[in-house]
């Protein structure tokens, strides 16, 4: 299993959609996991640690788990079938390990709540879990990087260009002067 963190909650421009990221806290690697916009928010409601007026019903979840005399352990983004993540909520009840069947999106805004670890399978983490690729610099060698800095340099950006067309005239009449 690898330890994961949520490394942050995003939103698509594009689709408004929600997407969460989890990052392996010994790795570079991170997997993203769509999520509905309420459980988006759930999730980054706790992870900002906003008061919320009335329990939502994750804090619902988490108070009743904890009434009823048990404890979450740890959730597991356990199997990707048909690209849909599985997970499993692991809780304590009285020396007893349960296994419940949640949505990911589910585990990750409960886990926040009981402030416990975050796992995923290694096979699941191997199959959808991504790497940033590594600066261009570094792969560039020292002979590369300075015919390309040549180049940047013998070359004004078009934003340069731009910038350099514009009058400013007298920045400190306050604009009467146009």
């Amino acid at each position: 299993m690898v330890e994961v963190t949520i490394d942050s909650i995003r939103v698509s421009l594009m689709s408004q959609h929600r997407v969460a990221i989890l990052k392996d806290v010994d790795g570079d690697r991170f997997l993203p996991i769509w999520i509905g916009p309420c459980e988006a928010d759930a999730i980054t409601v706790r992870l900002q640690e906003v008061e919320v007026a009335r329990p939502i019903t994750h804090d619902l979840l988490f108070n009743m788990i904890g009434e009823l005399g048990a404890k979450v352990e740890h959730v597991l983004i356990r199997e990707l079938r048909n690209d849909v993540f599985l997970a499993h909520i692991i809780v304590n009840l009285r020396g007893k390990r349960l296994e419940i069947d949640a949505r990911p999106s589910d585990a990750l805004a409960l886990a926040v709540r009981a402030d416990t670890k975050i796992y995923v399978d290694d096979a699941v983490m191997d199959t959808a879990g991504i790497t940033p690729e590594h600066d261009i610099e570094e792969e560039l060698g020292s002979e590369q990087q300075e015919q390309r800095r040549s180049a940047e340099e013998a070359t004004p950006s078009v934003f340069t260009d731009f910038v350099d067309t514009l009058d400013f005239g007298d920045e400190d009449d306050g604009g009467k002067n146009k």
